[in-house]
């Protein structure tokens, strides 16, 4: 009798082996999978997002200097029509970031700036320019300077800014998705982010 009662517990001793052992390597196999998917996603979300705007105006340039000794006034003058085409990108090919796999977490470490890039097309009307002071490269280079710095200050003035980060959060957000979905966390700046608010709280 003793001989049996012996021989299943060895029976059952060597089966919770097994089963503790076969336990342990799927949850290996389930983290390595978690963790190639993520590093999979953060690729997929890696590209570049681009938001896009136009905007027109009408500027007036003028340029006055004196000659001989300032006994006479040279003046030049244009109006200038302005057509811009203005595109605000982030890319996110450029974002940093770790997999803290034994704590599953996803650590955003930095995400890159927004670029604003302006492309004005520039039309001269109305050209007035004294002999004494003609135009010139330099007043075509000023003015080109002087529409890219309005045209700045009209763009973030605008809603482009904001629909540009909110296009940017919502390509981000597919990381919660995720790391929510396999019961991982996402961090950024060490601040775990547990909703789809969170995101719409960072300062970037």
């Amino acid at each position: 009798m003793r001989k049996i009662i012996f021989g299943v517990v060895i029976t059952l001793v060597i089966l919770f082996t097994f089963k503790y052992c076969g336990d342990k390597k799927e949850q290996e196999i389930t983290l390595k999978e978690n963790t190639a998917l993520i590093e999979k996603q953060v690729k997929n979300v890696g590209k570049l997002v681009v938001t896009e705007g136009h905007f027109s105006e009408v500027m007036s340039y003028e340029n006055s200097k004196g000659v001989f000794g300032d006994l006479l006034e040279a003046e030049k003058k244009a109006l200038v029509v302005v057509n811009a085409n203005v595109s605000i990108a982030y890319d996110l090919s450029l974002i940093s970031y770790e997999i803290d796999q034994e704590n599953k977490i996803l650590r955003l470490l930095s995400i890159p700036e927004a670029e604003v890039k302006i492309h004005p097309e520039l039309e001269y009307y109305d050209i007035q320019a004294d002999f004494l002071n003609p135009f010139e490269a330099q007043d075509y280079n000023a003015i080109n300077e002087s529409v890219k710095e309005s045209l700045l200050k009209k763009v973030n003035a605008s809603d482009l800014r904001s629909n540009a980060k909110n296009r940017l959060l919502s390509e981000l957000s597919k990381f919660y998705i995720l790391t929510n979905s396999l019961g991982w966390t996402l961090e950024y700046n060490e601040r775990p982010l547990n909703s789809l608010d969170n995101f719409y709280e960072l300062k970037l």
